[in-house]
């Protein structure tokens, strides 16, 4: 294995798994994820440690759960600016400290980003105005000084990014590029990309779904269901237009010779629902707020020319807990040796396919007072303090329609499952960050995972 490889981390907004070339989907063209794909690893069953995006972030990056960092639901800028993550040692920070030069651009989502985080060398954020237009003027942050720029934001994003990457130095980098597409608003997108989804048919979309345990939440009831496929076409196009900065990225690794020494990986913080299940949303498209697949389902690509195979698919779950594992061992940097961790590195199962034998076969996860165990075949969904509580046999029912809980033949699955989720969180919980503390954790937002 090469030394202290260049890491390029992408991690999108709202892209869910399903929304790609890599994983089927049969209209949408993403030539560079599919270049990448054909060059590294397609993890089958990705997913997101909390169904929406500040959470998720948080786990990536200190690989701990969300009941051990305190932070449970997304981060409203204009509500609380404190550092959430102060205190921890984050990714950045421990290969920074290993010598990496390290950079961010994009959204950040972790607090004030209108300064640089801890850890960073290099930093460029869309800056704490929200919500973000994808085109227009607005103020980025750029080393803790703002600038007025107007334009697509993910271009914008991309080019600090390349900036970044065409920087002379000897130290191995590590960059987190934080594109902001597909996140809503669903429209704004280039038009040239618009227009080739307009007349498509969206055959990889489950029309006619509706969603049966509770109520469609702000973001759903957000879009407005005549104009429907319209709102479809604009997230094709933001899927389309991330794909094309990709490849521009990638482009320059490869002319300046560093592709071969360089671990990219492309992932999101979580799923999106696009009119499945009749839901527009992640994880608080509903009330109560849900971990249906596609809000907890993520794209998770890893390429590494001459130490990962091409080409590989694996069917192992895992999740951002596991990345950030994965990425201290590919850069030989050991994780702080005060914290206890969920996730375990996943290069063993890039590069031995016998190593998939010993890993785990429950998944967990979590979003406020809302707790999951998933195994292969069944996915357990219990909320604190009184329910409702369901579970899904995946193998029977995969478009989660029918609540089984109460089934007399289900008995025995539910409360091994719910051995497990107490068993799980009673491990990586910290003192004082449950999700089940509810209104006693400081507050992100006004909504969400402290309604009641």
């Amino acid at each position: 294995m090469a030394k202290q490889p260049n890491i390029l981390l992408f991690v999108t907004d709202d892209h869910g798994q399903w929304a790609s070339g890599p994983y089927r989907n049969r209209e949408l063209r993403t030539p560079n994820l599919d270049r990448l794909a054909a060059t590294g690893v397609v993890m089958e069953n990705a997913f997101t440690p909390t169904p929406v995006c500040s959470p998720a972030r948080a786990s990536l990056l200190t690989g701990l759960t969300p009941s051990q960092h305190g932070i449970h639901d997304y981060i409203a800028m204009r509500f609380d600016r404190r550092d959430w993550l102060a205190g921890l040692q984050t990714l950045p920070q421990l290969l920074q400290k290993a010598g990496y030069r390290t950079g961010m651009c994009g959204k950040w989502h972790l607090g004030n980003e209108d300064r640089p985080a801890a850890g960073f060398d290099s930093w460029f954020s869309i800056g704490s105005a929200y919500p973000v237009h994808h085109c227009g003027t607005r103020e980025f942050c750029q080393q803790g000084r703002m600038a007025t720029l107007r334009g697509y934001v993910d271009d914008i994003i991309a080019e600090r990014a390349a900036q970044f990457l065409q920087h002379p130095d000897e130290r191995p980098f590590f960059l987190l590029v934080g594109l902001f597409a597909p996140h809503s608003p669903r429209d704004g997108h280039p038009l040239r990309f618009v227009e080739q989804y307009r007349d498509a048919d969206f055959v990889d979309i489950p029309w006619g779904e509706t969603y049966r345990f509770g109520e469609l939440a702000w973001e759903s009831l957000g879009v407005d269901r005549r104009h429907e496929r319209e709102h479809l076409a604009q997230y094709y196009a933001a899927v389309a237009h991330v794909d094309e900065n990709v490849g521009r990225l990638l482009e320059l690794l490869e002319d300046a010779g560093q592709r071969q020494n360089t671990l990219v990986v492309y992932t999101s913080d979580h799923g999106l629902n696009c009119g499945h299940h009749g839901v527009w949303g992640k994880g608080n498209g509903t009330l109560p707020l849900n971990v249906l697949e596609e809000s907890i389902r993520v794209p998770l690509i890893l390429s590494w020319p001459g130490v990962l195979p091409a080409g590989a698919r694996r069917e192992e779950m895992v999740d951002h807990l596991d990345l950030f594992q994965t990425l201290v061992a590919a850069a030989g940097v050991r994780p702080p040796p005060n914290a206890e961790f969920a996730g375990e590195s996943h290069l063993p199962l890039l590069q031995d396919a016998a190593a998939g034998s010993s890993w785990r076969t429950v998944q967990f996860g979590e979003y406020g007072p809302v707790r999951m165990a998933r195994t292969r075949t069944h996915k357990l969904v219990r909320r604190f303090p009184n329910g409702p509580h369901e579970l899904f046999d995946l193998a029977a029912d995969p478009r989660e329609n029918r609540n089984v809980i109460d089934d007399d033949g289900y008995r025995v699955q539910a409360e091994r499952l719910s051995g497990l989720t107490e068993q799980y969180f009673g491990r990586y919980t910290a003192a004082g960050k449950s999700g089940l503390l509810g209104a006693a954790l400081p507050q992100h937002n006004m909504t969400e995972a402290w309604r009641p």
